[in-house]
């Protein structure tokens, strides 16, 4: 009797695990598209009263706000590509460069923001094999760049920038600099590289033909 009990509840154990791994990516993903639509759905603000989908519709339309967040990030864009939305622009920065403590906050993420989405910036370009926290481990990171002039001057030898994540929450970590011949720089690209931090490195990349010499 006593082994029948625990098949049943090997069973029930696995049939409850099966169960989790169903639905807690389900959750995960469904909480976080409600995040997004929910967090979208505030630039409805931004329209009279009278021209709100509820308002034209009589009833509430999930994801509306995407629509009109799409249309007037595209129309700042392409305005911003004149000459005309350029000097807008300009203007508008010289003006907030002006206000002490908005100016260092706005400067600082335009930075981050146009290194990260400008296509012409090097960010989280090249996953990294670093060693850390100390010589004979290893982790992954990703190369974002040289170091500054005055804090390259006081390195001896070619060194570069890299973020080290980390896991499972790669949006924290620690801006690193290393002798060049101290990373190796991985057959993998950026998103192969997160999911292996966040998985905590369950979820291995997969393997790669080696390169043609």
């Amino acid at each position: 009797m006593s082994g029948s009990n625990r098949v049943r509840r090997q069973l029930i154990k696995r049939y409850f695990i099966t169960g989790l791994l169903i639905w807690v990516p389900l959750v995960i993903t469904g909480w976080v598209l409600s995040l997004i639509v929910g967090l979208a759905d505030q630039s409805l603000r931004l329209l009279p009263a009278a021209a709100r989908p509820q308002n034209l519709l009589g009833v509430y339309i999930p994801g509306a706000g995407i629509v009109v967040a799409f249309v007037i990030i595209l129309a700042t864009g392409l305005l911003a590509t004149n000459f005309i939305g350029q000097r807008l622009v300009g203007w508008w920065e010289q003006l907030l460069a002006r206000i002490p403590v908005v100016n260092s906050i706005y400067t600082g993420v335009k930075q981050v923001s146009d290194t990260l989405l400008s296509s012409s910036g090097m960010a989280f370009r090249q996953p990294l094999l670093v060693p850390y926290p100390h010589p004979g481990s290893w982790t992954i990171a990703f190369l974002t760049g040289d170091p500054g002039v005055e804090v390259a001057r006081h390195l001896e030898g070619k060194h570069v920038s890299v973020y080290v994540p980390t896991t499972p929450n790669p949006t924290s970590g620690f801006l690193l600099m290393f002798r060049k011949d101290q990373i190796i720089e991985l057959d993998m690209n950026v998103d192969e590289a997160i999911k292996y931090i966040i998985s905590m490195g369950v979820v291995a990349p997969p393997g790669h033909p080696p390169k043609s010499s």
